[in-house]
C-alpha cells in the first residue's frame, strides 16, 4: 500500500490523468509495502496546535463536496493523539450543512494553511459528532477563552495526510502577526527616542532656564508680548513694559540694545531697530531676520525669544535719526534694512510730509510687512521684486530728486555703494544722503 494519502487520492482515474500528462513514475515511488503518512509525527502535531483556521470539505448526499471555512482562538483544534484531532462546534448561522453531510457521509477532508511562511497540511479523516452529553470528551474540546455554550463536539480519526508545495500561496499576516513584527520596530524606536531625547532634554532644560531668567540689567524692563513670522525667516517681536506703563518716547531711525546669550552661553548686545509707528508707546516692535551665517545673535533670538520673555535694556538710541523740518524724504530699503524705514513712513505720513519709498527684496516671499506699508500710503510705496523682473533701478529713483530731498538709505552693501556711487557721480551733496550700515 505505501503511503496512505496516494491510496486515498491516487484512483484509476488519477493514475491515469499522471500516466498521460508525465508525471505517474514520480509519484508511482510513494507505493510501498508499508503503510506511512497515516499518522501525524511532532512536526505535523505542533503545525495544527498553531493554526488558527482551517477549511474542511464533506460530501452531501448528491454527491456535491461542500467546503467550510472554521476558525477559533490559536490552537482551538486539540491533537487527542497521534491518529486524532478534534474542536468544540458552537452555534453559526445554523444551516448545518457540514453537520447534515456528516450524517450520511463520515469521510472528511481538511486543509490547514500557514500563510506567513507558506505551508499548508492536508488531512484524509473520518469525523465522528460527540453529543452535548459526552462530557468527558467535550471538557477536552472546549476554549477556555471562549465560554459560550457548545453545541456539539466534532472529531476527527486520521487516514492519511500529505504536506503541499508552496508554489502559489500568497503570504498572509494576521493582526496578531502584525503586531507581533511592529513591536519589535516599536521597541527599537522606543529605544531610538530615548537615546535622541537625552540631549534635546538637555538642550530644553537649558532654554527653560533662560526663559525665566531677566536677560540684561538695564532699566528699561520689556517682555516679549507677540510673536509674528513676517516671512520664513524674520519674525517680529512685540516688546512691552514689564509694569505696564508706557513706554519711553523714541524718535524714527531709533534702535534697541537687545541682549541675548549666545550657543556658547556668553551674553552679548545686538541692535535691532524699531520698526513700530513711533506715536505708539504701548509697545516697540523689532523683526529679526534669522541669519545662519551670521555671528549668533539672530539664532539666538530665534531659538530662545518667547511669548515672556523678559528683557532690560537701555532706553531707545538713535543714529539714523529723521530730519523734523518740512524738507521732502526718499526712502530707500532693500531685505531687513526696511525695519527703520518702516518707523519713519509712520512718522511722515502723519505729518503729511511728501515722502517716497522704495522697498526691494529678491523675492516676494521675503519681503516683509508688505501690507501694512501699503496701509501706510498706497500711493507713496512702491515695491521691487527681483525675481519678478522687477528690479530697482537707483538712477531712476535719484534721477529727479530736488536739492531739498533727504534721501534714507538702509539695506546690504551692494545697495548703499550704488546710492553713494550715483551721488557721487550726479554731485549730489553727501548730507543730502543718510544711510544705516546692517553691521
Amino acid at each position: 500500500m505505501g503511503h496512505k494519502f496516494a491510496d486515498i487520492a491516487f484512483t484509476n482515474n488519477v493514475k491515469a490523468i499522471q500516466s498521460k500528462l508525465g508525471s505517474r513514475s514520480g509519484y508511482a515511488a510513494m507505493e510501498g509495502p508499508e503503510d506511512y503518512n497515516n499518522r501525524l509525527g511532532s512536526s505535523e502535531l505542533e503545525f495544527v496546535t498553531q493554526r488558527d483556521s482551517f477549511y474542511m470539505a464533506s460530501v452531501s448526499e448528491t454527491g456535491w463536496p461542500y467546503v467550510q471555512h472554521r476558525g477559533g482562538p490559536q490552537g482551538f483544534v486539540k491533537v487527542l493523539d497521534d491518529r486524532t484531532l478534534g474542536f468544540a462546534d458552537y452555534s453559526g448561522n445554523r444551516q448545518y450543512v457540514s453537520v447534515g453531510n456528516f450524517k450520511t457521509d463520515d469521510r472528511v477532508s481538511l486543509f490547514f494553511m500557514d500563510y506567513p511562511n507558506r505551508r499548508r497540511l492536508k488531512i484524509f479523516g473520518r469525523v465522528h459528532i460527540i453529543s452535548p452529553d459526552e462530557i468527558d470528551i467535550l471538557s477536552q474540546l472546549e476554549d477556555s477563552h471562549y465560554r459560550a455554550q457548545i453545541e456539539r463536539g466534532i472529531v476527527i480519526t486520521l487516514e492519511a495526510f500529505d504536506w503541499n508545495c508552496p508554489q502559489f500561496i500568497t503570504p498572509r499576516f494576521s493582526e496578531a502577526d502584525v503586531n507581533e513584527a511592529m513591536q519589535k520596530l516599536r521597541d527599537e524606536n522606543l529605544l531610538l527616542k530615548e537615546q535622541a531625547s537625552k540631549p534635546f532634554a538637555a538642550e530644553r532644560e537649558k532654554v527653560e532656564k533662560l526663559e525665566a531668567m531677566i536677560l540684561g540689567d538695564g532699566p528699561l524692563g520689556l517682555q516679549v508680548c507677540g510673536v509674528r513670522q513676517l516671512t520664513t525667516n524674520i519674525r517680529a517681536y512685540e516688546l512691552r513694559s514689564t509694569e505696564g506703563k508706557k513706554l519711553p518716547k523714541f524718535k524714527p531711525g531709533a534702535h534697541l540694545r537687545i541682549p541675548v546669550q549666545l550657543a556658547n552661553g556668553s551674553m552679548s548686545n545686538r541692535e535691532y531697530s524699531i520698526s513700530s509707528d513711533p506715536a505708539r508707546r504701548d509697545f516697540y516692535e523689532i523683526a529679526v531676520r534669522y541669519d545662519e551665517m551670521g555671528r549668533g545673535g539672530s539664532k539666538a533670538v530665534h531659538r530662545l525669544f518667547k511669548l515672556g520673555t523678559q528683557l532690560r535694556v537701555e532706553p531707545p538710541i538713535n543714529h539714523f535719526p529723521l530730519h523734523s523740518n518740512i524738507r521732502p524724504a526718499l526712502l530707500i530699503a532693500g531685505g531687513i534694512g526696511i525695519t527703520p524705514l518702516k518707523s519713519m513712513a509712520h512718522a511722515l505720513a502723519t505729518r503729511k510730509a511728501g515722502f517716497q519709498l522704495y522697498y526691494a527684496t529678491k523675492c516676494s516671499s521675503d519681503m516683509a510687512y508688505r501690507e501694512e506699508l501699503l496701509h501706510i500710503s498706497p500711493d507713496n510705496v512702491h515695491l521691487f521684486i527681483s525675481e519678478e523682473n522687477n528690479r530697482l533701478d537707483v538712477s531712476d529713483i535719484l534721477g529727479n530728486i530736488t536739492d531739498a530731498t533727504v534721501v534714507y538709505v538702509c539695506g546690504p552693501d551692494r545697495l548703499i555703494n550704488e546710492v553713494l556711487n550715483y551721488a557721487r557721480e550726479k554731485e549730489i551733496p553727501r548730507d543730502q544722503i543718510v544711510i544705516e550700515l546692517f553691521s
